[in-house]
């Protein structure tokens, strides 16, 4: 049974194996949209498409009602128009499968062993959660292959790489700006205890001039460099309205529709007071004070830290629907081989996990 098990997560046929059942789910949801009248294609695929058309066409992606992303999402696609509609279907699914491969090669580097970290992928790989996203068309395997590149190249020291990764990932969703705290407070010079402990001043200046050096500056200036381009790029290209769209509707977005956020029914019951955009802000501060907390806390295991800054900006979020798990999910590998729940512990609360979907 230990050979068959070692054979069936061998690095090649397990990854084989995932890309070959994602591709099996893109060919079975071309056929289920063209015979069923329930489709199997998510929505913001066509919206994307759609912004593609645009763009070949030669105008803005966003004539495209919805579409709220980044316009270079929309020319990635642009295939989907010049080659065929399943194009960025298989880009998004060979996004999955290498997030699968960035997860072994992170945990490799962290010191796990070759066999365990292939098992702990396996909870990434043969999830039918982000399976079912990604052949479905949803973009979100894109941003989690940049997140864990990001933290691969941070753990083997690749620090110019981890930058322009990080810039692209900010660029193109909003929410990992939340992981700059802790990496300048990785890459800060640490401090020298010094016996005059009792000046706080100096303390302080100390702690602030840690933060003044060679490898957080290389960071901070590629990752703003790469984020900044791309923005100046843009707006040169598109306008206010790119700016709007992609980075500041978010922050006053509100869904009372479908939402998992904790403050889904005060924001409903408050749709139509004149307090609701600051009650819409407000919402904010238990973020900020959680991220900032957990920021200097975990910092010392970054990929950790990482997880935890995801799962508080998704849970405090003043928007949360179910696509939004995975960007967490993708960093639970991350960090499983150092829980000690037992596996009764583990699956209790992988089925509150559940059962808390479906009271939604």
């Amino acid at each position: 049974m230990e050979r068959l098990t070692t054979t069936l997560t061998g690095d090649r046929v397990l990854f084989a194996a995932s890309f070959a059942v994602r591709l099996a789910l893109v060919v079975y949801g071309d056929y289920q949209d063209k015979t069923m009248a329930v489709k199997f294609t998510d929505i913001d695929y066509h919206v994307f498409t759609d912004a593609a058309r645009f763009i070949s066409q030669g105008e803005s992606p966003y004539n495209r009602s919805t579409y709220r992303y980044t316009p270079l999402l929309a020319w990635m696609l642009t295939p989907n128009i010049y080659l065929s509609m399943v194009f960025g279907k298989l880009l998004f699914i060979v996004c999955d499968v290498l997030s699968g491969l960035l997860i072994y090669r992170i945990l490799c580097v962290r010191g796990l062993g070759c066999q365990s970290a292939l098992r702990v992928c396996t909870l990434w790989l043969l999830n039918p959660l982000p399976m079912g996203v990604s052949s479905r068309g949803n973009a979100e395997s894109i941003l989690a292959a940049l997140v864990l590149g990001t933290l691969l190249c941070m753990e083997a020291r690749r620090l110019t790489w981890a930058a322009a990764l990080y810039g692209l990932s900010v660029h193109m969703k909003i929410y990992p700006v939340t992981y700059a705290l802790p990496i300048a407070l990785t890459l800060r010079t640490l401090e020298r205890k010094s016996d005059e402990v009792k000046d706080r001043w100096r303390s302080v200046a100390g702690f602030l001039g840690s933060f003044l050096n060679q490898e957080l500056f290389l960071f901070a200036g590629v990752a703003g460099g790469v984020f900044g381009t791309l923005t100046v790029l843009f707006y040169y290209m598109y306008g206010w309205e790119f700016l709007h769209e992609t980075y500041l509707y978010h922050l006053t977005r509100r869904d009372i529709r479908h939402n998992f956020s904790p403050y889904f029914y005060m924001l409903y019951l408050t749709a139509d007071s004149p307090w609701s955009p600051w009650l819409g802000l407000a919402a904010f501060l238990p973020q900020v004070v959680l991220l900032t907390v957990a920021s200097w806390a975990f910092h010392r295991d970054l990929a950790f830290c990482c997880f935890l800054q995801t799962a508080i900006f998704v849970s405090f979020n003043k928007v949360c629907t179910s696509q939004y798990f995975l960007w967490y999910l993708c960093l639970l590998p991350l960090v499983i081989p150092q829980l000690t729940l037992t596996l009764r512990q583990g699956v209790a609360l992988l089925l509150l996990w559940f059962a808390g979907q479906c009271l939604e």
